[in-house]
């Protein structure tokens, strides 16, 4: 089903060389996270659970190891570390499975809690030691929880797309001739579809997947699709594309690297959470909750959008974002008052019959 978000995050800022720093003594590459797991754990070596969270790697380790892992060690005496080897789906269920897990907590998002929720895979959230007040209420579901935002926003080519087009221009082939991308997964895909097609944001869900896939179909021999967000730049930045939905960290990276010739905004984008999910039967029990609460606080969100971008869960973090990010951060309120909410209830529901009908339609 492509890349995920958080995937394509990890690779940008290990190909940026974006906060090179060692890890520290908080943050443990794959192969070193079963010795400590083994040792920590075998030993009983603290009152407080060991929680073991796992994330993408590359330079996403070092970054949540400042935002978060430094500040819940010093609040609870407790233990984090980070298995940066990547919290897949089928990773998730086998470990649950086979009564094996050993993550407590997983950078994960709305496809892994489509996916796993159902199953009964994922342990519900405990609400009364982690503060619904503390996030944006649309994002706060019952086996995940929000750890940041991101979002889908749509990117031109100024130089052949002069003024600031709209989504219902992304169809325009007459006015603006060239090829479209988009990404090649249903989710937000859909959503930017109907916005286009002139449904409003108020009505957009239950989402109308065949209105959707019609308006796309509209123009199917235009479209380009991507698989990763590294595909999706590439396609804008060598004028494969002339218009383009992706995700705001590789368009605010193109508009840097082609100075400005790329442009963007998050008018009628998608803004999407980063998902905490806890595998059902973690080690730490829950000790998890006890971390997702301290990573709730707006110091280290604000710390996370400073390395890597990734728009604050909490909305008491806005008072503290620097001016110089307002404008890049995909939940700041006047950004967030731009686009739609994703939800991941629906996708819940809906996800496997409405990436197989859309692939279908972009194969056809």
């Amino acid at each position: 089903m492509g890349q995920e978000f958080g995937q394509d995050l990890a690779m940008l800022l290990g190909r940026q060389g974006t906060r090179r720093h060692l890890l520290g003594a908080g943050a443990l590459g794959a192969g070193s996270l079963l010795a400590a797991t083994l040792a920590g754990r075998g030993a009983a070596r603290a009152a407080v659970p060991e929680v073991v969270l796992c994330n993408w790697g590359g330079d996403a380790v070092p970054a949540f190891t400042k935002a978060f892992v430094e500040p819940y060690e010093k609040r609870t005496g407790g233990r984090m570390v980070i298995d940066g080897s990547g919290p897949t789906n089928g990773k998730m269920r086998a470990m649950v499975e086979a009564n094996a897990v050993r993550w407590d907590l997983c950078d994960s998002g709305v496809t892994g809690l489509a996916e796993l929720a159902g199953r009964n895979l994922l342990a519900p959230i405990d609400y009364g030691v982690v503060s619904k007040a503390d996030v944006v209420p649309e994002f706060a579901y019952e086996c995940g929880v929000c750890n940041y935002m991101f979002s889908s926003v749509m990117a031109w080519d100024k130089q052949r797309v002069p003024g600031t087009p709209t989504l219902a221009d992304f169809f325009d082939l007459k006015k603006f001739p060239g090829k479209r991308m988009i990404r090649k997964n249903s989710q937000a895909m859909l959503e930017m579809a109907l916005l286009a097609d002139g449904v409003p944001r108020e009505k957009l869900y239950p989402l109308d997947v065949k209105r959707g896939l019609d308006k796309l179909a509209s123009i199917r021999d235009a479209l380009l699709t991507w698989d990763t967000g590294a595909q999706s730049q590439s396609l804008l930045r060598d004028g494969e594309a002339v218009m383009g939905w992706l995700w705001h960290t590789r368009a605010f990276l193109l508009g840097r690297e082609t100075q400005g010739r790329i442009a963007w905004n998050f008018q009628d984008g998608v803004l999407q959470p980063g998902l905490w999910v806890v595998p059902r039967g973690n080690p730490a029990g829950r000790q998890a909750m006890v971390a997702i609460a301290s990573m709730q606080e707006p110091p280290g969100q604000v710390s996370l959008l400073e390395s890597m971008s990734n728009g604050p869960a909490n909305p008491k973090a806005s008072a503290l974002v620097p001016p110089e990010l307002r404008e890049a951060d995909p939940g700041s309120p006047a950004n967030a008052a731009a686009q739609v909410k994703i939800s991941a209830d629906w996708y819940r529901e809906h996800y496997g019959d409405s990436y197989r009908q859309f692939i279908d339609m972009i194969s056809a």
